[in-house]
């Protein structure tokens, strides 16, 4: 634990250095105030916490099929971040370090960076690197990106952070269907407003260091034909399994986002993935499709309600054979100063008794929570 805290700040130590050096050619004689030392080092702070209460009181303390709010009946703080980032100009460098802490952290490791518990990730690292990239923009055409290093999985409808989310909890596809995060590198162009592509070589699921010798490609496309439309098409193939490379894995990700008037916005999402196990033995698949709508009543208030299903026929991903359904409906309250407040209301359906409760003879296939929620963004 005590390597990782100190790599954690070493690697801070050295973003502020970057930074700074950056800063100081740009600095006047007159003293800057907090907003502009801010925007001169690409600081920004996000806060996260929540209370989760689930109705059957569960002895272990879980939410089940939960990732990021899996603890029930207890006050967390979900996530708190400190980034450091600069966009790339025209045959100019451009970076982003993202360090995390808090309950999210224990779940977004990569492997090969910090303390990763396979087996019950409640008890990894609190601590973690996220994101750590340096890209380039190349004077190709209307520049050419490049970039290399850890990033943020560019498959789902969702990220990380919940303010970025119409929804506070995650959902099941996002926890389960897809990546966290990536290492290795991307080119990415931009062909006009409505279309842009990356292309992906990297370790491949949430590896900072490879767990086999084989490597993945992937392929983003964004096409937005309107301007009430935009859509990515995502894919990822190559091996995932420790040590064999032979056995490949294939996802695919699609994201719509409609809004037919400036108040509302609809979001689609279906992801589908499959993957080799070995001679004589079935291949794995999962799927499932979500479907999220947003309404703005003003500056301040908005309400979201999402929708999914996701099956897991081998339980690869789960960890038992199951078809999943959750409802979530989200209020959320905006206030001044980048504070959101948002309570949340979620019922789930499993295909086996999956949730536990107070005794654990009365396992049942539902489950349903009640949420509050608050971020903060600087």
């Amino acid at each position: 634990m005590r390597k990782v805290i100190l790599s954690i700040w070493a690697t801070l130590f050295l973003a502020f250095v970057i930074v700074s050096s950056g800063f100081a050619e740009e600095a006047k004689s007159s003293a800057l105030n907090a907003e502009e030392i801010k925007k001169a080092l690409g600081l920004s702070i996000y806060l996260q916490g929540g209370y989760t209460y689930n109705f059957r009181n569960p002895d272990s303390g879980e939410n089940r099929l939960r990732v990021f709010d899996h603890e029930s009946n207890s006050f967390n703080v979900d996530l708190a971040q400190i980034v450091f980032t600069k966009d790339a100009l025209m045959n100019g460098v451009g970076f982003k370090v993202k360090m995390s802490a808090g309950e999210t952290a224990k779940w977004i490791h990569s492997r090969g960076l910090g303390i990763n518990d396979g087996d019950d990730p409640a008890k990894s690292d609190v601590f973690d690197l996220t994101e750590a990239y340096i890209d380039y923009l190349a004077p190709v055409g209307k520049g050419l990106k490049l970039r290399f290093g850890k990033y943020a999985t560019y498959f789902g409808a969702e990220v990380i952070e919940a303010k970025d989310n119409p929804n506070y909890s995650r959902s099941l596809l996002f926890n389960y269907a897809i990546p966290f995060t990536h290492t290795g590198l991307m080119a990415g162009y931009s062909f006009n407003d409505k279309l842009s592509a990356n292309l992906h070589l990297v370790n491949g699921w949430d590896n900072t260091s490879d767990n086999n010798k084989g490597k993945s490609i992937g392929l983003s496309i964004s096409y937005a034909p309107i301007e009430q439309l935009s859509m990515y098409f995502n894919t990822m193939f190559g091996p995932e399994q420790l040590h064999d490379s032979s056995n490949d894995r294939f996802v695919f990700d699609w994201v719509a986002t409609i809004k037919p008037v400036k108040n509302l916005s609809f979001i689609l999402n279906v992801d589908y993935a499959k993957e080799d196990m070995g001679p004589h033995v079935k291949d794995a698949e999962w799927y499932g499709y979500a479907a999220i709508a947003k309404y703005d009543f003003n500056d301040t208030y908005s309400i979201s309600l999402r929708g999914e299903y996701f099956r897991d026929d081998e339980g690869v991903r789960v960890g038992i054979k199951q078809a999943m359904k959750e409802v979530t409906i989200t209020p959320e309250i905006r206030l001044a100063n980048g504070i959101i407040l948002r309570p949340e209301y979620r019922h789930e359906w499993a295909g086996s008794k999956t949730f536990d409760s107070h005794h654990v003879m009365t396992n049942r296939k539902t489950q349903d929570t009640i949420a509050f929620a608050i971020m903060y963004a600087w």
